[in-house]
């Protein structure tokens, strides 16, 4: 929810910049342009590449503030733009390429809510098009790196602030933490729950969906997964035949 507020959503942006994940996520579309659907598009990086590079791209997330971000940058007139969750979103289109980046998935804390949002990436593919999703490596151990982490110095708009951040419970799947932002005059707070399903789980999800697993990474470079060193759990899947 608390993504829905203008200040926060330009923290968000301005704490994701380019990374090694959307060099990824861009590698996978064609040459030729195509039909390109990012489901949690948060503030539209990657859906503004996507279009630069010539592809119809449309960009869904449930925060208006985090799409009031993506529709200020440079060519994001040439996207569509629409505030809905994966799980509720409907459109006559359908795309070679569909999207969930920026382990958008552990926010699905419900299997119902995972399979409803792979429900609608199997709805609006193409019959020959391809899904790609990342979910963090339940093996690693999340919470105690996010706890030893030490707090960041960023700069907003020429104000200074302190991001830090403080796990709050970690109960099987689930992990949940509290991000802090000091600024001089104010402090914001959002909360946060994370799921971390396992490999297997996420696969029995998928086929459910009637899409099925293709390939599964571990990093960035597509490398292998491996269950006990791998950081991402990288899925590609398609429709099931």
């Amino acid at each position: 929810m608390e993504y829905r507020n203008a200040q926060i959503a330009e923290i968000y942006d301005l704490a994701n910049p380019w990374s090694e994940d959307l060099d990824f996520y861009l590698s996978l579309a064609e040459a030729r342009p195509g039909n390109i659907l990012d489901l949690g598009c948060g503030t539209g990086t990657l859906c503004v590449a996507f279009a630069q590079r010539g592809h119809r791209v449309t960009g869904v997330d449930p925060a208006a503030a985090m799409l009031a971000v993506a529709r200020s940058k440079a060519h994001a007139e040439q996207i569509e733009w629409v505030e809905s969750s994966a799980q509720t979103y409907r459109s006559q289109r359908r795309f070679d390429l569909i999207v969930m980046t920026g382990h958008a998935f552990q926010i699905l804390l419900s299997d119902a809510d995972a399979l409803a949002a792979l429900e609608t990436m199997r709805n609006h593919l193409k019959p020959d098009g391809r899904v790609a999703f990342e979910t963090r490596n339940p093996r690693h151990g999340w919470a105690e790196e996010w706890a030893a982490r030490p707090p960041l110095q960023r700069t907003l708009r020429d104000q200074q602030f302190t991001e830090r951040l403080e796990i709050k419970s970690q109960e099987g799947e689930f992990v949940s933490f509290r991000t802090f932002y000091h600024f001089p005059h104010q402090t914001l707070t959002t909360s946060s729950t994370l799921r971390f399903p396992s490999r297997e789980h996420v696969e029995s999800l998928t086929a459910c969906s009637g899409l099925v697993v293709s390939q599964v990474f571990g990093d960035w470079d597509a490398g292998p997964f491996d269950a006990a060193s791998s950081r991402e759990i990288i899925f590609m899947a398609q429709v099931a035949e």
